[in-house]
């Protein structure tokens, strides 16, 4: 139906804001041919009489049809709104329209400049609801306040709190630019843009060292301070000096750059207690992997002089990670991320809520056909196999090939 079609669009709260004048406006129908008619005369009539019914919202223009086959009919042929407030109460969508307003409203009250934001991002600013108002704060208060020069923990505003900003710094970054005196040129997307708008996942820092992570970016531009990038790493040789008798350290990722460690491997895992299981081997170390963010290796110089290991899970995500890892050090060799032990751990194969669809040029020929096959559903619908469900005996097994391979 075109009147949902322009609510899903956002144009019928656009007009709410911005009148175009085109209503009284005319939407064409799809009515039925003479040949239809012909075929099935009761079903036009049923057609007709159905939106004759629901006159009221509209009005309805008709059109004569089948004149030279069955007789001459006067068919709707479009339906007129008088308002584009009777097109939205005929889209059934009324008590959002006059909310999207109020929010609208208060939007301009705090700063007339959030009007043309409201206007690019109507249907947004719906789902926000409240929340759009705090961030408008959030971005007046950047506004005054262009080089803060604290954490965002120190920022006292009501209703506002780190994990607030870090899951709405990209709505946060438009409404700032939006307050711009060249905004009507530039528009409300900036670098901001670039954002993810993706929830903040437990445990993140709002920013991290040198603006690489997208929270990072938004903490520099903003003149917030942000916390330095960590990694966690652990001896797997109980004769490589860290610090006294510590094998399991937190460090800065500028620390962990300086470091001279005497390694020759280092694998790289995702998953936490994988992580602390891993066994003693000769010249080696764990690290911490964590997910996305190898920023924080890409510094460390001296890796490059070590076979780094990557072990993650064998899913679409698992791969993309390998890849980015890659960006930062080439030379990383994946393990346990293979068909065989995809396919001799069915008995625990789960599901990707939301593969990735991107495409990774870092792989290997092998990597990149497991890649597209998990995205093709080959093995069945977006089928994973998480590493901490590998049987534990394969996993050294496999672990246990770089080892005597470089003996």
């Amino acid at each position: 139906m075109q009147s949902l079609k322009a609510w899903s669009s956002g144009a019928l709260l656009r007009e709410l804001l911005e009148p175009s004048g085109l209503y009284p406006r005319r939407r064409p129908l799809k009515r039925p041919t003479a040949a239809s008619l012909l075929g099935d005369y009761a079903a036009a009539r049923v057609w007709a009489a159905e939106l004759v019914a629901a006159v009221g919202p509209f009005s309805l223009e008709t059109a004569e049809v089948g004149r030279t086959t069955i007789g001459s009919n006067q068919l709707p042929a479009a339906a007129v709104f008088a308002s584009v407030d009777d097109e939205i109460g005929f889209a059934g969508k009324a008590k959002d329209a006059a909310r999207f307003v109020g929010l609208a409203e208060g939007l301009r009250a705090l700063d007339a400049a959030f009007r043309g934001w409201a206007l690019r991002r109507p249907l947004q600013l719906l789902e926000l609801d409240a929340d759009a108002l705090t961030a408008a704060r959030v971005a007046l208060w950047l506004r005054d306040f262009p080089e803060p020069g604290v954490y965002v923990r120190q920022l006292s505003l009501p209703g506002v709190h780190t994990k607030f900003i870090e899951n709405h710094r990209k709505v946060i970054g438009e409404l700032v630019e939006a307050l711009r005196p060249d905004a009507g040129r530039t528009g409300v997307e900036s670098a901001d843009e670039t954002l993810p708008s993706a929830p903040a996942e437990p445990g993140s820092l709002l920013g991290q060292i040198a603006a690489r992570t997208p929270a990072a970016r938004f903490a520099a531009r903003h003149g917030f301070l942000h916390q330095p990038e960590l990694v966690r790493f652990r001896a797997l040789d109980n004769d490589v000096p860290l610090l006294g008798e510590a094998r399991d350290l937190t460090v800065t990722a500028e620390a962990f750059s300086t470091l001279r460690l005497p390694v020759k491997t280092v694998i790289v895992t995702e998953n936490l207690v994988n992580f602390l299981a891993l066994p003693e081997r000769p010249e080696a170390l764990a690290i911490y992997g964590a997910g996305y963010g190898f920023s924080s290796l890409r510094d460390a110089g001296w890796l490059r002089n070590c076979e780094v290991l990557y072990w993650g899970d064998l899913d679409t995500h698992g791969f993309r990670i390998l890849d980015e890892l890659r960006a930062v050090h080439p030379h990383v060799v994946s393990v346990l991320m293979d068909e065989a032990t995809l396919l001799a751990h069915r008995d625990v194969w789960g599901s990707e809520p939301s593969p990735s669809r991107a495409v990774l040029t870092r792989l290997t020929a092998e990597e990149s056909a497991l890649y597209a096959a998990l995205g093709s559903n080959t093995y069945g619908p977006s089928v994973r196999l998480e590493q901490e469900l590998i049987r534990w005996d394969w996993a050294l097994e496999r672990l246990a090939v770089g080892r005597n391979r470089n003996a």
